[in-house]
């Protein structure tokens, strides 16, 4: 960033980081009904995953099974999910000066892996069981499927009563509506092996569930890698974002060296360096470019810097601009190796 220069006493404040202006926010309030819904939702399907097993190994179906291996990575990505929130509430300190919110993104993404792995092996157990159809018993699959069923419905429904666009409670509920799925996959197969026979159902219904899953959990893992890649959060445009104060903040003439990022789920933050009118009053556009970024695009944690040289220097977390840099002095050398000597 730019270094500031001393100006008269309407500029006597070159770097100003304003955070009484009602909009800036350090961490994200981690709802109790979030912790709540997901920890019971972790105890029911964790209890009904052990039945599952059983299940699905007696009556020897590929979908139980496969329901059963959901359920527990529906458990897993629960409890991470129950730990984010846990952890989450934990104030900043020294060390860590954001405190532990980026550690619901973590769980996030390990759920969004899971989800992924767990839908390959099914489609491999899949397969597998259409190369070599095995016998399945539709009465003991049936019940266990309709008892996950009414498990899932009642976690998924649990979940509802959170913060429905948290990185984590999507997660899980993304889980669990998967699970949800998978055991209606299960009732189906069930009752058409009972009037049929025809077994191969049971891993047809499995690959079926498993396209249908991955679109959202490959869209999960996109949205978590990208807050952990600090990436330019979705619906946020930098041109605009510059447009916008440039156009509504009187005073202010460019605006540059400008990232926007996410700490956690829906939490966006901002550093920035402005240039200002010689008459514009430095605190004054710095409260307004706060108050535009929290009102037009929910940035509530900004870092102003004022530019009052004019010339930004070289954004050192830019490395087109340290090519360039390479450039020049490779030409500087270039030329002097190559100037004619002087007597």
């Amino acid at each position: 960033m730019a270094s500031t220069a001393s100006q008269p006493s309407n500029h006597a404040h070159g770097h100003h980081h304003d955070h009484d202006d009602g909009h800036h926010h350090h961490a994200p309030t981690v709802s109790r009904n979030n912790e709540r819904a997901v920890f019971f939702g972790f105890l029911l399907t964790f209890g009904f995953m052990i039945a599952e097993v059983v299940g699905g190994l007696v009556s020897g179906s590929l979908a139980l099974i496969a329901d059963a291996g959901h359920m527990l990575t529906d458990a897993a990505a629960l409890a991470l999910a129950w730990a984010g929130f846990r952890f989450g509430r934990r104030g900043a300190d020294s060390k860590r000066t954001f405190g532990y919110m980026r550690f619901e993104i973590l769980a996030g993404f390990v759920n969004a892996l899971a989800l992924i792995l767990l839908i390959l092996w099914i489609a491999y157990e899949a397969v597998m069981r259409l190369i070599e159809p095995g016998p399945v018993l539709a009465g003991p699959m049936l019940i266990i499927a309709v008892l996950g069923l009414l498990v899932n419905i009642g976690v998924f429904f649990m979940l509802r009563q959170g913060d429905q666009e948290h990185v984590n409670i999507k997660g899980a509920m993304l889980h669990v509506l998967g699970d949800l799925l998978g055991s209606v996959a299960a009732i189906l197969a069930a009752i058409i092996i009972y009037f049929t026979d025809f077994t191969p159902v049971d891993p047809i219904l499995s690959l079926l569930l498993s396209a249908l899953i991955l679109r959202s959990a490959w869209a999960l893992l996109k949205n978590s890698l990208n807050i952990l890649m600090e990436g330019t959060p979705s619906g946020l445009v930098l041109d605009e974002i510059r447009a916008d104060l440039c156009r509504k903040v009187p005073g202010v003439t460019a605006v540059n060296h400008l990232h926007v990022w996410s700490i956690t789920s829906g939490q966006p933050l901002a550093t920035m360096e402005v240039q200002i009118a010689d008459e514009a009053n430095a605190r004054g556009v710095v409260s307004q470019v706060k108050q535009r970024l929290a009102a037009d695009f929910g940035i509530g944690h900004s870092t102003i810097e004022i530019d009052f040289e004019g010339t930004p220097d070289r954004c050192t977390l830019d490395p087109h601009e340290h090519e360039h840099d390479d450039h020049e002095h490779h030409d500087e050398a270039h030329h002097a190796a190559h100037a004619p000597a002087t007597a």
